[in-house]
């Protein structure tokens, strides 16, 4: 847990909370001024540095990526659309061929400390585009690996979903609470800044980013008000030979002039019984202020401390894998992620339970092609008619292609 240390921070205890960390215990700009001389942070920002001598290479140097995801969906239970939405009228669709993803990722190498990306998912415009489409639009500038800014829009490192892309998840899709805090602009594309880097304090490798971002999401022409929010991400690698990583994430920021804040935990190990057979976990526990939540309420009725509105949320995802490496079939997974999230658990408590089973069969190494067949249950404490808070199975198959 992060600790302030000052005199003048008040300290206000959380109630109900899974972390017993106190709310001011958040203070960024001394992590940020303490690591300003050690950076950088294998992250989903971070592109390893080519070995070659800068005099030797020609820039710019242009690599492309992409990714095809595309799911069929059919919904099992009785009037509940494939979204999740109940419809006492039986109107829904309960069948649907998707497609989800189809990037496309530039790397532009301009020098060899500088890069630019961009990432669009062109399958966003069956939407309406606004908002969406471009994903990454960022330049870093690596001084060391100590040492690393980034500035344009990214994903802030605010937890582990944030290290790797959506091609190589072990589930279905996002976790929902990355989902909730990508609304409260913790998670997810954001625009704004970000010190990344790794260290080491004594035998413990540690990497670390520091970021503030407007906190109103992607592809926005203006910041929503002249708050900013500030987070910033610990990861201790504890163990090399279970790969086992703690990390801790904190963020304080204002919003329409209140303040907000949040906090998470997570673990993470790799256990590698014999070369063909492995065991990949990932555990995650978050709380913040729902603020978006707290500013949809009329203001002549809404208490005025925002933080009577909290969000948390906290899934586990083990993941079993068969090393196969045959010619036409590479490997073969097994996981079962547990999910609860209870958006606002203070006032009015409605968690969400959701538990997805998942088989996968990667026919290319690194996920160049897999596809993988599930069955996602939600439950909720309270089934609310016509909305999504109503008793859900979905069954799924989902394909997918990295290039």
């Amino acid at each position: 847990m992060l600790v302030y240390n000052s005199k003048k921070a008040k300290i206000k205890q959380i109630d109900m909370a899974f972390f017993s960390l106190k709310k001011r215990s958040l203070i960024l700009y001394i992590l940020l001024g303490w690591f300003s001389a050690n950076a950088q942070i294998q992250d989903s920002l971070q592109t390893t540095p080519q070995p070659q001598e800068e005099d030797h290479v020609k820039y710019p140097q242009l690599q492309i990526k992409g990714l095809f995801q595309a799911r069929y969906l059919v919904g099992m239970s009785k009037d509940v659309d494939v979204n999740g939405l109940h419809h006492s009228d039986g109107s829904g669709t309960s069948n649907n061929f998707m497609l989800k993803y189809m990037r496309v990722q530039v790397r532009a190498q301009i020098s060899k400390r500088t890069e630019v990306v961009a990432l669009a998912n062109l399958a966003d415009f069956k939407n309406d585009p606004k908002g969406r489409v471009l994903e990454n639009a960022y330049l870093k500038y690596t001084f060391s690996p100590k040492l690393a800014f980034t500035v344009g829009q990214f994903r802030p490192w605010f937890g582990i979903e944030e290290t790797y892309p959506i091609d190589i998840i072990k589930s279905l899709d996002w976790s929902n609470q990355y989902s909730e805090f990508g609304k409260l602009g913790w998670t997810s594309f954001q625009i704004g800044l970000s010190a990344t880097g790794q260290v080491k304090l004594g035998e413990i490798p540690l990497q670390y980013a520091v970021s503030v971002v407007n906190g109103n999401g992607k592809n926005q022409v203006n910041d929503n008000d002249n708050g900013k929010q500030y987070s910033t991400r610990l990861l201790f690698g504890l163990s090399k030979k279970y790969n086992f990583n703690v990390g801790l994430n904190g963020g304080i920021g204002e919003v329409f002039s209140k303040k907000v804040y949040a906090v998470g935990i997570d673990l993470s190990s790799m256990v590698q019984f014999d070369p063909k057979w492995s065991l990949d976990m990932q555990l995650e526990a978050k709380q913040a202020t729902n603020h978006v939540l707290y500013n949809s309420i009329a203001p002549e009725v809404r208490p005025d401390n925002p933080d009577q509105y909290l969000i948390r949320g906290a899934y586990f995802l083990p993941n079993l894998r068969y090393e196969i490496n045959h010619k036409n079939l590479s490997a073969f997974e097994l996981s079962c992620r547990y999910e609860y999230l209870d958006t606002n658990f203070r006032l009015a408590s409605n968690p969400r339970q959701t538990i997805t089973p998942m088989v996968g069969l990667e026919f290319l190494k690194n996920y160049g092609a897999r596809i993988q067949l599930g069955v996602q249950f939600d439950r909720y404490k309270y089934q609310v008619e016509n909305t999504n808070q109503y008793n859900n199975n979905l069954f799924i198959v989902q394909v997918q292609s990295r290039f």
